[in-house]
């Protein structure tokens, strides 16, 4: 079979980083993380990968990582409370949190713009209880695709901060308005680490042409924007794993911990 080539916009073509990033834990003799999945993509894509590994700096690998393994944790933990649950992958690209985390029982609701949906579909396969929504995550057009509605657990990774503000308080407005009550997890950045992305990941990984544009020094000042939403849970991305790498890594997680840089989130949605 015949390397399959990429046609995405830039925007888009930021799924390939976190992709790639799960693709060289996999190749460590201990990884934190282990997806076989995206081995195989990786492997199957006609990209030029070389280029990330050139450019990409080693703390966003490691910040991927973090945010795959407190995913994948987070819904195991829902789903061993709430086995059918319904699982909303918002903003997926080629992200492969269910062939990881699914118990076979919940239902699984994977979403992205057409066009990476398509990609999506060449190595990834929809199932029964897995349906790929071609949608963009702002658009509403996949709320009504959402047929199981049982304790909704919402993630997004890699994606809230290429939206501004405006757009972030609409989708968690239209949330609430929509399902009720939902968990949700996220990643997000601090506003200089909104300015550190740009300069330190898109730019120098050749994804100049694509900007991240929210960042938030104080996840609970979302608790004001609207009755019911509550912080549940919010840590540094370094956090948990920063004492399983080298020192000279661990020097500049601390770096960016304490500066915030990057953040993991779970939130509850509640609506009024």
């Amino acid at each position: 079979m015949s390397p399959e080539k990429i046609h995405l916009e830039k925007v888009q073509e930021t799924l390939l980083l976190p992709l790639w990033g799960r693709f060289v834990e996999n190749q460590k003799q201990k990884p934190l993380l282990v997806d076989r999945k995206a081995e195989e993509i990786v492997r199957k894509l006609d990209y030029d990968f070389s280029k990330l590994e050139k450019s990409v700096n080693p703390l966003s690998r490691a910040a991927w990582i973090a945010r795959s393994i407190f995913f994948d944790e987070r819904i195991i933990e829902h789903l061993a409370q709430y086995p059918e649950a319904t699982i909303i992958n918002l903003g997926c690209g080629l992200d492969t949190t269910c062939d990881r985390a699914n118990n076979g029982k919940a239902h699984w609701y994977e979403i992205d713009f057409p066009e990476v949906i398509e990609l999506r579909k060449k190595f990834l396969s929809e199932q029964e209880n897995r349906v790929f929504i071609g949608a963009s995550a702002l658009s509403g057009e996949w709320y009504k695709k959402i047929t199981a509605r049982e304790e909704v657990f919402i993630l997004m990774g890699g994606v809230i901060y290429y939206f501004d503000e405006a757009q972030v308080r609409h989708l968690l407005r239209a949330i609430a308005q929509e399902f009720g009550q939902v968990e949700m997890a996220f990643d997000y950045s601090s506003i200089k680490g909104v300015e550190i992305t740009n300069k330190k990941v898109l730019e120098e990984g050749g994804m100049s042409q694509v900007r991240a544009k929210w960042g938030i020094d104080d996840i609970h000042e979302i608790e004001r924007w609207q009755p019911g939403i509550k912080v549940l849970e919010t840590m540094t991305m370094f956090a948990e794993h920063k004492k399983k790498y080298p020192l000279w890594k661990r020097l500049g997680m601390n770096i960016s911990d304490r500066l915030k840089i990057m953040s993991l989130a779970r939130i509850e949605i509640v609506s009024a």
